[in-house]
């Protein structure tokens, strides 16, 4: 872990395997955080507070171009640490790492460019300012999915805004998460302005989340979490990024060549475990068989399951048996319910872990199945027949949630 710009230990010592779910073998061994360990880098995070906001902008924004440019010096180790940990195909992972350099950049340049406010005063003799200040120490929970760009996304412009922060990241790619770290130490900012904190979210991520110290939260996550970390950091400031079930609308008089196109990626990029993956598909029925004999020889020709180190891979692994597990019991219950399997449907033999699913297209998905209403996270186009706008209006939101939610 690092805490108050050092490398450490858990104050536990107990440690965790990480194992990679695209080779199975051991990559490394992870500190075990504890809600002490979380405190600690709190307490560091509240110290290097002061300092940090009366950086200038720019000052802090040289900053974190550093921190690009050490990212763009280590581009290949972080890819093939991304693949390892993760899972996702070579090619995806290095498009992951160029995203992550222009996340630093876009924040730092942004940083420069905060602006106050001169607003009208009632009174002519007196003046209105408004200008912006940090809010403090921010806690940053972040997912496995995309373990560069995700907390980037999150960190940078906290950082830039003149804000410390505490990270607790995924624990299956927690690897990824120390590679990004030292990327930060490496570029010299402050001890203390940036605090990563490994170990089991329902530990760290809610001492960060609850603990007084963070004065603002940022997560990205699944919805059910989400909601133990507002209620956790109720009062405080927070941004939440959650899953959902989003679908892709395809009308009687869309483009279906262009749609088939556009569900390839949607359903299939980085394995379907994405936030904004197409997790269903609304297809009119008069469109519905042309589609799917379209999205079915698009799948044959461009998703390629297979080792993620390989050039000509398209689809890796899943990152962790949950998510493995949920794909089985998704597509299983919609087959039970009356789906037709196109394609795929099952876990791939001849692989190093239990972790590949082939890619898989259902058509005639009835819409209370779970794959449709449930957000599934893996290879999965499952299709639901529509007969008009207005009905695929109507199936919004299939999720059993509170509105409120």
């Amino acid at each position: 872990m690092f805490v108050d710009g050092a490398w450490t230990s858990s104050l536990s010592g107990e440690t965790f395997t990480a194992d990679s779910p695209a080779t199975g073998e051991t990559i490394g061994e992870v500190p075990r955080g504890t809600r002490d360990d979380a405190r600690l880098a709190i307490g560091a995070a509240n110290r290097a507070a002061g300092r940090w906001a009366a950086a200038t902008a720019f000052e802090r924004a040289a900053a974190l171009h550093r921190v690009a440019d050490e990212v763009e010096k280590r581009r290949e180790e972080l890819a093939r640490t991304l693949t390892l940990d993760q899972g996702k195909p070579i090619t995806e992972a290095q498009d992951e790492v160029e995203e992550l350099v222009q996340y630093w950049r876009n924040a730092a340049e942004d940083g420069k460019r905060l602006e106050g406010r001169l607003p009208n005063s009632i009174s002519a003799g007196k003046r209105v300012l408004l200008f912006r200040r940090p809010r403090g120490v921010i806690g940053v929970i972040t997912p496995w999915n995309w373990p560069y760009t995700m907390p980037a996304e999150l960190i940078a412009p906290a950082l830039a805004c003149g804000n410390t922060v505490v990270w607790t990241p995924a624990s299956t790619t927690a690897i990824a998460a120390v590679a990004l770290a030292e990327c930060v130490a490496e570029a010299d900012l402050p001890a203390g302005v940036l605090n990563l904190v490994t170990g089991p979210g329902a530990v760290v991520g809610d001492e960060i989340a609850r603990n007084p110290g963070t004065h603002g939260v940022g997560f990205i996550g699944s919805t059910e979490t989400g909601r133990k970390v507002a209620e956790a950091a109720v009062g405080k400031a927070a941004v939440l990024e959650l899953g959902g079930n989003g679908p892709v609308v395809v009308l009687d008089d869309a483009d279906v060549d262009r749609a088939a196109e556009a569900t390839v990626i949607a359903c299939f990029l980085c394995a379907g475990q994405s936030c904004t993956a197409g997790e269903r598909l609304l297809v009119h029925r008069d469109v519905q068989e042309e589609f799917v004999a379209k999205l079915a020889r698009l799948v044959v020709e461009r998703v390629v399951l297979g080792d993620p180190f390989a050039e000509a891979t398209t689809l890796g692994p899943l990152n962790n048996a949950g998510v493995a597990e949920k794909m089985d019991e998704h597509v299983a219950d919609a087959l039970e319910r009356g789906a037709e399997l196109v394609s795929g449907g099952a876990r791939a033999e001849g692989f190093p872990t239990k972790l590949y699913w082939q890619p898989t297209i259902l058509d005639g998905v009835p819409a209370d199945s779970l794959v449709a209403r449930e957000e599934t996270f893996g290879p999965v186009a499952p299709v639901v027949a529509i007969d008009s706008l207005e009905q695929a209006i109507e199936l919004d939101p299939p999720s059993s949630l509170p509105r409120a939610w």
